[in-house]
């Protein structure tokens, strides 16, 4: 596919959450003519605003953020509540598959407006990129699953969550067809056993849903996780958030971690409530993880990283009371624990699983699933376009933590020797350089800064050229 000099030609590859906000927010701002005419390719195979967090339809898979604080817009905070007072929708916790469905519909809105650029999708996966320095060709040709390529002047990488790691399950059970690597692939909950026991291996927020969603009489579900550690609950009135505290974080992670604890501790005092803390800390974390060195970032990430993802990403009251309820009646058990082993065994009327823990516990179960959140290592994902990227170094691993080493506003930074693409992202894959990265308010500013930022010519740079990240 070749196109017009006279178009500014912008790929967003992905349509999930963070692709959709890229592109909504690429389409408003062009709209209002900040600052020149483009054209957006959204490519991805999957309907625009769906993904993996928000495809699903369960009405139990709810938002882990009141409705108050998901709108797409970082410049109209109510539009998602009035959204959903116009369609009669409640205005808290609401169904994840909903929100799903704002995304798609605010995405069509956007792309409607008579001052819109085009908005062209592209039903297909992005493979590889090329990039050329050719003063009269765009600098980026992508490369589709298809055969066919996109050529470009800026890509922005929306590639969302990938599925969870694979380096804990021993080999037997990888290869068998009742481990769930990915429980969120489509239809994977119905090849389980219903007459059998599960173990979930992770007790985030992934284990919670699928905990919910797997919980019938005369099955125990069984959840583990290194700590055992469960996502805490949001109040379940508003609470006020402080401004942000002026924390140091370069005098080292000890010191980091006293000044956290007093931080949390203040505001239970004042506030009456320890989530007053954490929630006064969003605005800062980034730039305290920034602050430690590597090694203090890395400790970080081994010692306190899941205690502090239970308090700080929290799931809905409702769903708190339905695990305390389900564990009350027997139907489901959280503890701490490692697969040690597992093996096939014939049983009737089926096979089962036989899990030896590393207490020495014994578990037979008809399925186990993989709730051990998103892999986050580069290096270990089974994704063409990331190794593609890798192999050519026009994207290098984050030093600590996993995604992409970036600049401040997400660009990649490519291997020593390459020259720069015009490649940024935004979302998990910046969880390295960013450490919170992953929840829609976040991602919504990112996306309303790189839409900015990439209507720009100045900044992306003339085709045959890329200008240094500002």
């Amino acid at each position: 596919m070749n196109h017009s000099n006279t178009a500014h030609d912008i790929a967003v590859v992905g349509a999930g959450a963070a692709g959709t906000l890229t592109a909504l927010r690429l389409l408003h701002n062009a709209a209002a003519g900040r600052p020149a005419p483009a054209r957006i390719w959204l490519i991805d195979p999957e309907p625009a605003g769906r993904g993996l967090a928000f495809g699903t339809d369960a009405p139990h898979h709810l938002l882990n953020v009141p409705a108050g604080k998901m709108s797409a817009h970082r410049d109209d905070p109510g539009h998602f509540v009035r959204w959903l007072g116009d369609r009669g929708g409640e205005h808290d916790f609401v169904p994840r598959g909903l929100f799903g469905r704002y995304l798609t519909e605010s995405l069509e809105a956007a792309s409607s407006h008579s001052n819109a650029p085009d908005l062209v999708r592209v039903p297909d996966r992005v493979v590889g990129i090329d990039h050329r320095a050719q003063p009269a060709a765009a600098p980026l040709s992508l490369r589709l699953r298809g055969g066919q390529t996109l050529d470009v002047d800026a890509a922005v990488l929306a590639l969302g969550n990938f599925a969870p790691g694979l380096a804990w399950a021993p080999p037997e059970l990888r290869t068998s067809v009742m481990f769930l690597a990915d429980p969120w692939t489509p239809g994977a909950l119905t090849t389980v056993p219903k007459d059998r026991d599960v173990l979930l291996v992770g007790t985030g927020l992934t284990m919670v849903d699928m905990a919910l969603s797997l919980q019938r009489p005369g099955r125990v579900v069984h959840a583990l996780s290194r700590h055992g550690l469960v996502p805490q609950p949001h109040a379940t009135t508003p609470v006020l958030t402080p401004a942000a505290p002026r924390l140091d974080a370069r005098p080292g992670l000890a010191g980091l971690r006293r000044a956290v604890l007093r931080q949390i501790a203040h505001c239970r005092r004042v506030h009456g409530d320890w989530r007053a803390g954490v929630d006064s800390l969003r605005p800062v974390t980034s730039a305290l993880w920034q602050q430690l060195p590597p090694a203090d970032q890395a400790r970080l990430l081994a010692q306190d990283l899941r205690l502090w993802e239970t308090h700080r990403h929290r799931i809905p009251p409702v769903s708190a009371r339905a695990l305390s309820t389900a564990v009350d009646a027997g139907l489901l058990s959280i503890g701490r624990g490692t697969v040690a082993d597992a093996r096939i065994t014939a049983d009737t009327p089926g096979d089962v699983v036989e899990v030896r823990l590393d207490n020495g516990r014994r578990l037979r179960v008809g399925a186990v699933l993989n709730c051990t959140g998103s892999e986050a290592d580069l290096t270990r994902i089974d994704d063409t376009l990331v190794t593609d990227l890798l192999d050519t170094g026009l994207g290098t691993p984050a030093p600590v933590g996993g995604g992409f080493d970036t600049t401040a506003c997400g660009r990649l930074r490519p291997a020593g020797g390459r020259a720069q693409a015009p490649l940024w992202t935004l979302g998990s894959l910046r969880r390295g350089n960013l450490l919170e990265t992953t929840a829609i308010p976040e991602i919504r500013c990112q996306a309303d800064d790189l839409a900015m930022l990439l209507l720009d010519r100045s900044a992306v740079g003339t085709r045959g050229e890329a200008a240094p990240a500002r």
